[in-house]
């Protein structure tokens, strides 16, 4: 009998490895170039391959790559360098990729083109002001200056360009890119930072300033490979290799940005072109995608909410019977609370890797606080008589507490839940930036392309959702609270 046993596991190990090919799983950054080329990785890297896409900035692709999340995604030489690295290997490509296999990270060749960082400012604007050059921003210290928030920080962004520079700009602040260009547009900005190939310098009217110091390295784009990635898929996805130019690439971006077209009928018409390689298209209907988002959403916010109530109810209740440890349980999930959402997504990632885990995770935490004080504060707000009268009667502890005072409670601990509840699901949203779908999908994909009715599809619905989970917790007030308690 076993030896059948272990002759069934082989054929069924062997049928699962059928096929030889793991499916490769390749992630893009949050701006339309790099989703189009996630699109040509897709379409080139075999049967099954996924793409996760729009995942936030460099250090979560990084990290997710690192963690075997994703196989490979598309990067800039000069982000390697500078960011990735922190300029110990300089910026040849033979010294970065040496330094990065130390990593476990193979290094494509160049796909063609530069998409170098730059700044820029409205045409109108930088006329005006006679300013052509970076170094032409020093003579007015009062423009408003918005980069991206990864520009902020990097270390080629905006620390090294203000000290390369000389700029001691006070009014700088950091904000999503796309949003940025909104900024210019509106006048409520005066400079930011752009990527050179991106079609919004043409769709906003933008004067690229020029780089008269030489601050910005090369950022030629190619792709990051997982170490142990199938070799095949890397030989596909490497026909790329200096296959886009810079023109090219421009218009792929506005083909996108300003004609509406998706990433994937522009990757798809490019491969068929340039490589005569076909690759369908992927299309879904509005319903399609709401289904998606819907499912996606109320699984992030089911898992997390039910084992928040599974915890915070009882070290609600141990607030409440021990004052000291009370004290510390309230401040710990207080802490919690005031950690900034997507922080806390990002230092979910080295543990549970992208996607809904780590957000679920971060979703938990959140919910803690609202449901613990709460607790807390429906049992210790139970006068003196009752809880006597109760041991009078000869109840336990236990019984006390589940026959008197939790029912008591009760109004208190449901409107912890539901407060829980709603800003669970408007949280939620955030999870997009890491893999987790949902609702947010929809929002940031309509903010990149500057289109409303994108964010509208993401935002309704999370609006109405949010409004169902509060009917449904008042509905549930008629089943859960005696009916003498209720308001």
């Amino acid at each position: 009998m076993s030896a059948r046993l272990c002759l069934l596991c082989l054929l069924l190990c062997a049928c699962a490895s059928d096929g030889g090919e793991r499916p490769v799983v390749v992630g893009s950054k949050k701006f339309t170039e790099s989703v189009v080329i996630g699109e040509m990785a897709r379409g080139l890297a075999g049967r099954g391959a996924e793409h996760r896409r729009e995942l936030g900035g460099t250090r979560v692709l990084w990290g997710a790559l690192l963690a075997g999340d994703i196989d490979v995604y598309p990067e800039y030489s000069g982000t390697i360098a500078q960011e990735i690295l922190g300029g110990e290997a300089g910026t040849e490509l033979e010294a970065l990729a040496s330094a990065l296999r130390a990593k476990g990270v193979v290094m494509g060749a160049p796909l063609g083109f530069d998409n170098t960082y730059a700044i820029g400012m409205r045409e109108q604007r930088a006329a005006a002001l006679g300013i052509r050059t970076v170094s032409d921003l020093a003579k007015h210290p009062q423009l408003r200056f918005g980069f991206t928030s990864e520009f902020m920080d990097r270390a080629d962004g905006w620390p090294g360009l203000s000290k390369h520079y000389g700029l001691t700009h006070a009014d700088v602040r950091g904000l999503d890119h796309d949003l940025a260009y909104r900024g210019l547009a509106s006048g409520s900005l005066d400079v930011t930072d752009l990527y050179s190939t991106d079609a919004d310098i043409q769709y906003y009217g933008l004067r690229v300033l020029e780089d008269d110091r030489s601050y910005f390295p090369r950022y030629q784009a190619l792709f990051l490979y997982r170490d142990g990635i199938d070799r095949g898929a890397i030989e596909r996805l490497e026909r790329l290799a200096g296959a886009i130019d810079e023109p090219t690439m421009r218009k792929l971006n506005a083909r996108v940005k300003v004609d509406s077209e998706s990433e994937s009928a522009v990757a798809a018409s490019f491969l068929k072109t340039a490589l005569d390689v076909e690759a369908p298209a992927t299309t879904s209907t509005r319903g399609d995608r709401l289904l998606e988002h819907t499912l996606d959403h109320l699984v992030l916010v089911a898992i997390s909410l039910g084992a928040a109530i599974l915890l915070a109810i009882p070290l609600g209740v141990l607030a409440a019977r021990r004052r000291r440890l009370g004290a510390a349980i309230l401040g710990a999930a207080g802490v919690l609370q005031t950690i900034p959402s997507l922080a806390l997504l990002v230092f979910m990632i080295p543990l549970f890797g992208i996607g809904a885990p780590p957000a679920i995770c971060a979703l938990f935490l959140y919910s803690l606080l609202p449901i613990i004080r709460n607790t807390h504060a429906g049992l210790t707000s139970l006068e003196g008589p009752v809880l006597e009268s109760a041991t009078a009667m000869g109840l336990s502890s236990g019984a006390r507490l589940r026959l008197v005072e939790l029912p008591l409670a009760s109004p208190a601990i449901l409107a912890g839940i539901k407060t829980s509840a709603v800003i669970n699901v408007g949280t939620a949203t955030l999870g997009a930036l890491i893999g987790a779908g949902g609702y947010g999908q929809p929002i940031l994909t309509g903010i990149r392309l500057d289109d409303q009715a994108l964010i509208l599809e993401g935002a309704i619905p999370a609006a109405a959702l949010a409004l169902l989970v509060q009917w449904g917790f008042d509905l549930s007030e008629r089943i859960f609270v005696p009916k003498g308690l209720r308001l």
